[in-house]
């Protein structure tokens, strides 16, 4: 056998590569769960809402925001907001991850700040406190409006359910010291 020829005999046939595929998958979404994989239904579904929802946001992203995969895995994605007009926030490129769980729509994503932000909303690990990222979701929601409402956040936080106690006192009490600092950490983490 030529050189040629046994190099073709050993290439995996599509079949070969289709199985290898997914069994990778299988065993990807059992690591990340610490158990047994979803069935392919439930991850087509995911699938297929999350890549409209992409298609979506790149056609029309919301005001002051981006959002897309991080390379080819569709449930990570990196998202950029930049701090809204007249909030103390302003002028602040703040970035997020966003996390899709096998399940989306049915669960809602993880988001999370990876820019420091001073916030009674969002805590040092960037963990957000937004209802709709909780109790409130709903699967007709979509990441779009998501990012609206963490953009709504930066303009009007909601010191009645803080993440941050200390701040959202601060802001009760003392709003120009609280503004000032919010700017500060903007200037020195967003910028």
């Amino acid at each position: 056998m030529s050189g040629r020829a046994a190099e073709q005999a050993n290439r995996p046939t599509a079949e070969e590569n289709d199985n290898a595929r997914a069994s990778t998958l299988k065993r990807e979404l059992r690591d990340r769960k610490g158990g047994t994989a979803r069935s392919p239904k439930t991850l087509s579904t995911a699938v297929k809402r999350i890549q409209r929802e992409l298609a979506e946001i790149t056609l029309e992203p919301p005001p002051n925001c981006s959002a897309g995969p991080k390379g080819d895995n569709l449930y990570e994605w990196n998202s950029t907001i930049l701090g809204p007009p007249k909030s103390v926030y302003e002028g602040g490129v703040f970035f997020l991850d966003i996390h899709f769980p096998t399940d989306y729509p049915f669960k809602p994503p993880k988001v999370t700040f990876r820019t420091r932000i001073y916030h009674c909303n969002v805590n040092s690990q960037g963990v957000i406190c937004l209802d709709i990222l909780k109790d409130n979701w709903s699967p007709a929601l979509t990441i779009s409006k998501v990012l609206l409402s963490v953009c709504s956040l930066l303009t009007d936080c909601n010191p009645a359910d803080p993440l941050v106690g200390n701040i959202a006192a601060q802001y009760i009490s003392n709003r120009e010291e609280h503004d000032r600092t919010a700017r500060e950490w903007t200037r020195r983490y967003a910028t």
